[in-house]
C-alpha cells in the first residue's frame, strides 16, 4: 500500500492508501441487527507499508491484518496488526549468497486457519502464524518437512478435513503439491513436472483430483525490481492439468486451452458423466497485460489507455475419455474475488459471489455479484455512494438441513477517498435487500485482498 505523497505521484486512489499505526477500538456503533449467531472474528489481510517507507509498487507492502470481533449481536472490537515477518524486521528475500530466506516475505494475501492454528499467508515463501488477537507467532514449516513456498490459496476439503495446497518458485522444482492432515501435520509432498517456473496464484481441487494451471505467465529476470518478476510469455502456451490426489505418484494429464490468466478460482467439480468442471474468473491476454501493466508500474493509472483489466467469470469443462476440453465465457460482467461456501470446496455448488471494481484503475461504486452456476441468474448488492467493496465471505447458517446460500456475507466497504469504512452484514439468500446490520470502523481501512470467518471454537 502507499502513503499520500505516493498517491500523488502514481495517482493511486484514496482507499489505497496505507494506515500509519496500529490501533485498537471496542464497543464499535452497530446500524441494523447483527445476526447473533456470528460468533467469531472476520479478519482480512493486504499490503500496507511502514510509515516513510512508500512504494509505487502496492502489492508489495508487508501484511497487515485487520480483524473485527461479533458477540452476542455486538461488535466488540476492531484492531489492526502488521504481521511482523523477517522482511518486516529488514532482512533480504535473497541473502549475500543467493539463498532465498522464505520467512523474509510480507505475508499480506491472506488468511486462513487450519488445525486451530491461524496463517497469514503470501505465495513467495512460508506461512506466519498469528494469534486470534492478530499478534505474529512466527514463520511455520510444519516440523521443518515445508521446503517450499505455500500459495496463498490452499483448498481445505469438507469431507476429510485435510489442507491441500502448493508451492512454485523460480528455480525448480517449479511447482510442488503439499497435503496436511485434519490435525496440521505435513502428511504427504510431491513435485508437479512444469517446464518452467509459471507465477500459479491459485488452483482447484475436486473429490478425487488436484487441478493445476499453468499458464504464460513466467519468471524473467529481467523484471527483477519490477515490484513483481514474472511476464507474459506467448510461447509458454496455457493448459490444465487434472491429477489424482489419491494415488501418490500419479501422472498430470494436461488439457490444452485457449491463452489466458487466472488470479482467482471459483470452485472446481467432478460431474457423474466423469467430466471436471472449473469455474474461474479469465483474463484474455490483452485483459491481462493491461493490469500488469499497472502494477509493474510500466504504463499509468490514469489517461489515454488506462483501460481496467475486464476478467470475466469462465467455466471450463475437461472430459478425460475424449482429451477434449469445452470453454464458455458464463457473464460479460467484470468480476474478481470469487468466494463461496466453503462446505462445498470441490463438490457442485450452486452459488458463487464475487465482486467488481476492484482494478485500481475502475471509479464509481463497487458491486458484489451472486451467481446461480444451475440457472444462470444473477443478483447483485450496490452500496451506492463513491464506495469500494472488498471480497464477500460466506457465513453459514447455524441451521440443520440448510439451503447452501443460508447464511451472510461479510465485506468491508471503503469509500474511495480513504475517508471512511464499514463492516457489512448481507444475507446471502437477498442480496437486494441490503445490509441486515453494518459496523462503523474506527478508521478508513485501505482496500486489501482477501480474508476469513474464525468462528469461536473453530480453526484460530
Amino acid at each position: 500500500m502507499i502513503d499520500a505523497a505516493t498517491v500523488e505521484r502514481y495517482g493511486f486512489p484514496g482507499h489505497l492508501q496505507s494506515v500509519p499505526d496500529e490501533i485498537d477500538a471496542t464497543a464499535l456503533p452497530v446500524t441494523g441487527t447483527l445476526p447473533p449467531e456470528l460468533h467469531g472474528r472476520y479478519v482480512r489481510n493486504g499490503p500496507n507499508a511502514l510509515p516513510g517507507k512508500t512504494s509505487a509498487y502496492f502489492q508489495n507492502g508487508p501484511g497487515m491484518l485487520h480483524g473485527v470481533r461479533l458477540l452476542d449481536g455486538r461488535a466488540e472490537w476492531y484492531r489492526n496488526r502488521w504481521v511482523r515477518t523477517a522482511v518486516f524486521e529488514g532482512r533480504p528475500f535473497v541473502t549475500e549468497d543467493g539463498r532465498l530466506d522464505r520467512s523474509a516475505v510480507s505475508a499480506n494475501t491472506h488468511v486462513i486457519g487450519h488445525a486451530r492454528r491461524m496463517f497469514a499467508l503470501v505465495e513467495a515463501g512460508l506461512p506466519y502464524e498469528v494469534t486470534p488477537e492478530l499478534d505474529t507467532v512466527g514463520p511455520c514449516d510444519f516440523g521443518g518437512r515445508l521446503t517450499t513456498a505455500m500459495t496463498a490459496h490452499p483448498k481445505h476439503d469438507p469431507a476429510t478435513g485435510e489442507l491441500h495446497f502448493f508451492g512454485y518458485g523460480m528455480r525448480p522444482p517449479y511447482l510442488t503439491y503439499h497435503r496436511l492432515d485434519q490435525d496440521g501435520r505435513l502428511t504427504f509432498s510431491r513435485e508437479v513436472p512444469v517446464p518452467a517456473g509459471t507465477m500459479t496464484h491459485d488452483f482447484a481441487i475436486t473429490e478425487h483430483h488436484a487441478l493445476w494451471l499453468d499458464l504464460p505467465v513466467t519468471f524473467q529476470p529481467q523484471r527483477l525490481g519490477s515490484g513483481l518478476p514474472y511476464g507474459w510469455d506467448e510461447a509458454y502456451g496455457a493448459r490444465l492439468g487434472l491429477m489424482r490426489r489419491d494415488v501418490p505418484d500419479a501422472p498430470v494429464r494436461w488439457f490444452d486451452i485457449e491463452p489466458c490468466f487466472v488470479f482467482h478460482v471459483g470452485n472446481a467439480h467432478e460431474r457423474p458423466d466423469g467430466r471436471v468442471v472449473l469455474d474461474a474468473v479469465r483474463y484474455s491476454p490483452a485483459e491481462f497485460t493491461s493490469l500488469w501493466e499497472v502494477l509493474t508500474r510500466s504504463a499509468p493509472l490514469t489517461g489515454p489507455g488506462a483501460r481496467p483489466g475486464q476478467a470475466r467469470l469462465h467455466r471450463w469443462t475437461l472430459d478425460p475419455a475424449s482429451g477434449t476440453v469445452a470453454e464458455e465465457t458464463l457473464d460479460e460482467q467484470e468480476v474478481e474475488f470469487p468466494t463461496l461456501d466453503d462446505e462445498r470446496v470441490g463438490r457442485p455448488a450452486r452459488y458463487l459471489y464475487t465482486i467488481t471494481g476492484t482494478d485500481p484503475r475502475c471509479t464509481g461504486t463497487s458491486t458484489i455479484i451472486k451467481y446461480d452456476t444451475v440457472s444462470g441468474a444473477g443478483s447483485r448488492y450496490e452500496p451506492g455512494g463513491d464506495v469500494v467493496l472488498g471480497e464477500a465471505v460466506f457465513v453459514p447458517a447455524d441451521a440443520r438441513g440448510r439451503r447452501e446460500d443460508d447464511g451472510w456475507l461479510i465485506s468491508i466497504a471503503t469509500r474511495r477517498d480513504g475517508s471512511a469504512s464499514q463492516l457489512l452484514v448481507l444475507d446471502a439468500a437477498d442480496l437486494k435487500a441490503g445490509p441486515v446490520a453494518t459496523v462503523r470502523l474506527p478508521r478508513g481501512v485501505p482496500t486489501g485482498f482477501h480474508g476469513s470467518w474464525f468462528p469461536d471454537g473453530g480453526s484460530g
